[in-house]
């Protein structure tokens, strides 16, 4: 089970509970598929995955919210895939999964569905944001990958500025490929996302000499209130460099592995099938694709892709700790013939690359297939 499909069975509960008159009615309204999240267990929590639903919904139904998990968690017990459900603290649900083959089967199979659009919500949810930036590079290219990552959650969004830009300012939002939907200064105020420095804008030739991905990533990656790295006096330059202490470089490395396994493996006569029990390294694999949707929601509700960027490098690095481990080869060695776990781990790996290629895109960087 994914945590989509988690998601959507705590809803599955809830209505069943209105149902049966074990909960009220005006929980059904209070709560949505949007908005009940599950997520990895915090320090010292239990299970596979822990969600606050009953926190959130405690006072639309008129009861304590231990109460209210109690009634939930008997009935998320007696569903397919989930092993057993414990309440902790005042009324968090932690539950956890069958076996981690069924799991990590589920969500490569979900992957492979989905494609690029895994962790996406559709259809769209009706909702509508305007995202108001004032007259500043970073601030732009910040507000054009949050209206992508918002975008894949269902939104319409919009995107205002200040002022017009200056003519530099102007080629320089052209070649990162930012979109302006409209300027000049709202009647009434509005939220502005105004990341730091505001008062020293990042100077656009600075950018614009590491070339529109390296560039993105520079202005995207730091959470919005850290200085970004983007002169050479900075260390903007490493984000040009083909090496291990270059996230991004980890990213698209990563990336194009996977690909190049899938063509090896073509040239080998076989391709990829999901199933297999993960041994340990799959298993980080396996956690880091299954935390993305909820990493892209918290990102659009925030107005945050560094989260997402951050995401991205750890899928990176546990593909890449996945794929150089020797109980995790991918490929047959020597006159090994292609097994079940070969082809299970192929799977796998294409999986991880479909999650880092939409990812990417939702930043605004391209994936190379050769690197």
């Amino acid at each position: 089970m994914t945590p989509v499909e988690l998601s959507r069975t705590v809803l599955r509960a809830m209505r069943q509970a209105v149902d049966a008159g074990e909960l009220g009615v005006a929980v059904t309204a209070s709560a949505d598929a949007g908005n009940v999240r599950v997520e990895r267990p915090r320090p010292g929590g239990r299970g596979d995955f822990a969600t606050n639903v009953a926190l959130q919904i405690a006072r639309a139904a008129g009861r304590a919210p231990r109460d209210v998990a109690e009634v939930l968690s008997s009935r998320l017990a007696a569903e397919a895939g989930i092993a057993s459900v414990d309440i902790t603290g005042p009324g968090f649900l932690n539950i956890t999964l069958t076996d981690a083959r069924a799991r990590a089967d589920a969500l490569v199979r979900e992957i492979r569905e989905r494609g690029r659009c895994y962790g996406h919500v559709h259809p769209d949810t009706g909702g509508i944001a305007q995202i108001h930036v004032p007259r500043e590079l970073r601030a732009a290219v910040l507000a054009d990958s949050a209206r992508r990552i918002l975008r894949s959650q269902g939104v319409l969004v919009r995107v205002t500025c200040d002022d017009e830009p200056d003519p530099a300012l102007a080629d320089a939002l052209g070649a990162l490929g930012v979109r302006i939907d409209a300027y000049g200064r709202p009647p009434e105020p509005l939220p502005t996302l105004r990341p730091v420095p505001v008062a020293a804008p990042v100077p656009a030739d600075a950018v614009l000499r590491l070339g529109r991905d390296a560039a993105r990533w520079a202005l995207l990656h730091p959470a919005p209130h850290d200085h970004p790295r983007v002169t050479p006096e900075q260390g903007g330059d490493d984000h040009l460099v083909q090496r291990e202490s270059n996230p991004l470089f980890r990213v698209r490395y990563a990336y194009a592995r996977t690909r190049a396994l899938t063509r090896n493996a073509a040239a080998l006569g076989f391709t990829a099938q999901p199933g297999g029990a993960p041994d340990a390294t799959a298993q980080a694999l396996v956690d880091a694709l299954g935390d993305y949707p909820a990493t892209l929601a918290s990102a659009g509700r925030h107005r945050a892709p560094d989260r997402l960027a951050r995401q991205l490098v750890v899928i990176a690095d546990a593909f890449l700790a996945f794929q150089s481990a020797q109980q995790g080869a991918v490929l047959p060695r020597g006159d090994e013939k292609p097994s079940a776990a070969h082809r299970a781990r192929l799977a796998l790996a294409e999986a991880a690359g479909t999650v880092l290629a939409g990812g990417l895109s939702l930043l605004g960087i391209d994936a190379p297939e050769f690197l």
